[in-house]
């Protein structure tokens, strides 16, 4: 049984379809104290609803899905699975929220466009990241197959990094587009001086998504694939997509 748990736990079991029930799910009327836990713990808690388990709250912050106690008392991270409906409602939960931060930094992404597009994948990347530099040097392969890939940065080392300084010079390159293929081949992005692109924004979101390394690509349905994979994968998983739509 166990393994069979984790197993369900780590594939993301119809996140897309518990998706739809979750979103029903109320928000706590009173959530004081849970929000008072986690302001003590130095998160923002953004919203607080009722899960399937009595006495027990989902928390979504500015680092991910969390748990509570309805007093504020207890707190835990993990994945909620429904077994019996083989449901994954802690992707569940994240796939919204993804969806909402993609939406929200829409007009600030670095775009590639397919002329023939079926789908989209937006990237959280990093200049220094080896696969995040694979992946841009198969770009052409990505749009062949119809899929846009719509970047957002993600500075590994953090927002006080040369990596997201780096990105900052590229956001705010007069060509985008050129800045970030020339520093994804190695080249050093020239210094923009008085530069306000929302970089740290980015971050700020691939951390609330549960994200920690690069590449993290999203997918329309909001969910999330940790890593690099190759076009013809990523074409398949948007075939699947649009099949159920």
């Amino acid at each position: 049984m166990k393994k069979v748990f984790i197993a369900l736990a780590l594939a993301g079991v119809s996140a897309a379809t518990s998706l739809g029930a979750w979103a029903e799910q109320p928000a706590v009327a009173s959530d004081s104290a849970v929000k008072a836990l986690f302001t003590q713990l130095g998160l923002n808690a953004k919203k607080v609803n009722t899960t399937p388990l009595d006495g027990v709250v989902e928390v979504i912050t500015n680092r991910g899905v969390f748990y509570a106690s309805e007093d504020g008392r207890y707190l835990f991270q993990g994945t909620l699975v429904d077994v019996q409906n083989k449901e994954n409602l802690t992707e569940a939960a994240l796939s919204g929220v993804r969806l909402e931060g993609v939406e929200q930094y829409k007009d600030s992404m670095i775009v590639y466009k397919a002329d023939k597009e079926k789908g989209k994948i937006t990237v959280f990347t990093d200049i220094t990241c080896g696969y995040c530099r694979k992946l841009h040097r198969e770009l052409e392969d990505y749009l062949e197959a119809g899929i846009t890939v719509q970047y957002l940065g993600f500075p590994r080392g953090g927002m006080g990094s040369q990596g997201y300084k780096d990105l900052m010079n590229v956001w705010c390159a007069e060509d985008q587009q050129k800045a970030l293929t020339d520093a994804k081949a190695g080249s050093t992005p020239k210094e923009v001086k008085q530069c306000n692109a929302p970089v740290a924004e980015h971050y700020q979101l691939g951390q609330s998504f549960g994200i920690s390394g690069t590449p993290a690509i999203i997918l329309s349905d909001g969910s999330m694939i940790p890593g690099y994979q190759p076009a013809a994968a990523i074409s398949v998983a948007i075939d699947q997509l649009n099949t159920k739509s």
